[in-house]
């Protein structure tokens, strides 16, 4: 039973995200507010920290009280309460709110888009075989990169921003420079059939800033790529069915995803295939690192407000990772999620159900706490990324989903749909913040820019929409 009295007190615990209890519990006054729990965590850790502070998943905004009232079924009051608390993000993302610019130039349907690690530059690859590159400044065309003779089906930013890679439906990848529009050495041919997915090597992880590029394909198989030099450095062959999704994690490991619904791990400095990890019934279509926002900005600190050099490039990935071991989510045809920590088990976390149709995409936060999946069920679902427990369901468009991309604050979500719109979730209330009308057609590709200033997104109307605050 819940005592209303705003004199009363409660026995609260303090627990890190990693369970980690700061000092005794401590008997405190329901009416105590943020503030003062900020105080309290400070003078227990012996910090200057801006928290965030959660009970059961739920944040708390205002008082303890007004908290525990919100969820007075769930909490056991003669027990210690656990209040869980994690630092602040480093700057608050504004919502995006208007359609700043709508730029035509592609010929047929936008099936990819992205910006850069730092969000000053953006690229996007199209059904007409063409890769082109938009000034964010002026929000205008900047090149057309001509080489490719099939769809660029998908198109990846190396980490330092210096070169981006495309590959399309004929198995071809070229790598482009951003500042020219001109392509850098030679295509990179070896695949049989269509390349459907890229991933960089980890800034932190390469040598002498030669990021290594790894592809997969409709052929089976995983390739290994020295852009330098041009050439295949190896050649991963054990999946029997085409490959869907490749992720290059923070620990300097390669997991892809197939069809013949296995995830494979792999040591990419010898081509030793780690672990397989298997539970999915159908196809898997998609995958998420908790560490995808710390690879994604490379040696760029959003804190400091500008670039860094390539040697804070660990120091920026320990930085953002977040506290402990990496976690993957995989989403398939089977209508399920899985939740793996593949560097300790190939036994899952946590089975993730709820879907009524296939999975279209799963997307860590940036601080890796939370999941959000996106269906042809009409919906988008939040889960925990630690524990893989459901949180909420995210309704409102009214058909599939396609696509998603969060916030750098953690605080929004953006959603691309096939009924032509694009959403802006409130993460803290789970309810829909903006509707964003503006596209002709089906929304095949959403990114929200790392530095939280824009949104980006592009379909089958053959236009890119810009969105801003």
């Amino acid at each position: 039973m819940l005592a209303t009295s705003t004199d009363s007190k409660l026995l609260v615990k303090f627990l890190s995200v990693d369970g980690k209890c700061a000092g005794t519990p401590l008997e405190i006054p329901t009416h105590t507010n943020v503030t003062q729990l900020q105080v309290i965590v400070n003078a227990l850790l012996g910090a200057e920290e801006k928290y965030q502070f959660h009970i059961n998943d739920f944040e708390i905004t205002d008082t303890l009280l007004k908290t525990l009232e919100r969820q007075e079924d769930t909490v056991n009051t003669e027990q210690a309460i656990e209040i869980r608390y994690e630092p602040q993000a480093i700057f608050r993302v504004r919502a995006v709110s208007r359609c700043t610019s709508s730029i035509p130039g592609h010929a047929e349907a936008v099936i990819n888009a992205a910006f850069n690690c730092n969000g000053t530059e953006l690229a996007s690859g199209s059904g007409d075989s063409t890769v082109r590159f938009w000034d964010t400044t002026t929000e205008s065309p900047l090149h057309v990169c001509k080489a490719h003779r099939q769809w660029v089906l998908v198109i990846a930013w190396h980490p330092k921003c210096t070169f981006l890679a495309s590959a399309c439906k004929k198995g071809d990848i070229c790598i482009w420079n951003p500042k020219s529009g001109t392509q850098k050495g030679k295509m990179l041919s070896g695949h049989k059939k269509y390349i459907g997915t890229l991933a960089w090597q980890p800034l932190h992880c390469a040598q002498d800033d030669n990021c290594l590029l790894a592809s997969g394909s409709k052929d089976n198989t995983i390739k290994i790529w020295d852009p330098v030099r041009g050439l295949c450095v190896l050649t991963l062959s054990s999946h029997t069915q085409g490959v869907t999704s490749i992720k290059w994690s923070g620990d300097n490991l390669i997991y892809s995803a197939s069809q013949d619904r296995t995830i494979k791990v792999w040591r990419p400095s010898d081509g030793v295939l780690c672990r397989t990890l298997q539970g999915h019934g159908h196809w898997v279509n998609t995958m998420a690192l908790s560490t995808d926002y710390a690879c994604r900005i490379g040696a760029w600190d959003p804190s400091l407000q500008g670039k860094t050099q390539h040697g804070d490039a660990l120091t920026v990935y320990n930085k953002y990772k977040g506290s402990g071991e990496e976690f993957l989510v995989s989403g398939s045809d089977d209508f399920t999620l899985f939740l793996w920590q593949p560097s300790k088990s190939n036994k899952p976390v946590c089975r993730m159900t709820g879907h009524q149709q296939l999975i279209n995409q799963a997307a860590f936060s940036p601080n890796g706490r939370t999941i959000a999946s996106a269906s042809f069920d009409k919906s988008v679902k939040v889960w925990d990324g630690k524990t893989g427990k459901f949180i909420s369901t995210l309704r409102g468009h009214v058909k599939a989903v396609y696509c998603i991309s969060w916030s750098a604050d953690n605080k929004l979500l953006v959603s691309g749909s096939s009924d032509s719109t694009v959403k802006v979730w409130c993460m803290r209330t789970f309810s829909l913040l903006n509707d964003l009308p503006g596209h002709a057609d089906e929304v095949y590709t959403v990114d929200w820019s790392p530095c939280g200033s824009r949104v980006v997104s592009g379909g089958k109307d053959k236009v890119l929409k810009l969105w801003r605050s």
